[in-house]
């Protein structure tokens, strides 16, 4: 059951993405889901338009967007994640392949594998995927720097 502030949050992060889909005139669906207490907001369509939209960076830089936007309407720190034309699954399947090859070097003989700097929600799946493999992993640096070191 979606909490009362779990859905403002939703209801002003659509109503954002929605408007600007509107200014950048494209057309999408929105989809509001919540897990563990964190809103999801999924952006699809059908015909590839929103292609030029889900870039990683790009997602990134909506997600920030959307979250300051929140934020200025309740005054509470938002941590929703955005996702726009299946651009978090490609990018799941990309820190897998990541994780993967760090497994691979270290199975071979390295005593650890520094992954590139990521975003925390990354960090997060990153971590995740690292335990299903029997492997150990922690985050390292300072801000944009911050990375995950893969261990034995």
């Amino acid at each position: 059951m979606e909490t009362d502030d779990a859905r403002d949050e939703a209801d002003i992060a659509a109503d954002y993405i929605e408007e600007l889909l509107d200014i950048c005139d494209l057309d999408g669906d929105i989809e509001i889901e919540e897990r563990a207490g964190r809103v999801y907001l999924s952006v699809s369509d059908e015909g590839g338009a929103l292609r030029v939209l889900s870039k990683p960076e790009t997602v990134s830089a909506l997600q920030e967007l959307t979250r300051i936007a929140v934020q200025a309407e309740t005054g509470e720190f938002s941590r929703l994640i955005l996702d726009i034309g299946g651009s978090r699954d490609a990018r799941a399947t990309e820190l897998q392949r990541l994780v993967d090859t760090a497994v691979e070097r270290i199975e071979a003989g390295s005593t650890s594998a520094a992954l590139p700097p990521m975003s925390s929600y990354e960090r997060k799946l990153v971590h995740d995927l690292v335990a299903e493999k029997g492997f150990h992993s922690e985050s390292e640096g300072e801000g944009r720097d911050r990375h995950t070191v893969v261990t034995r």
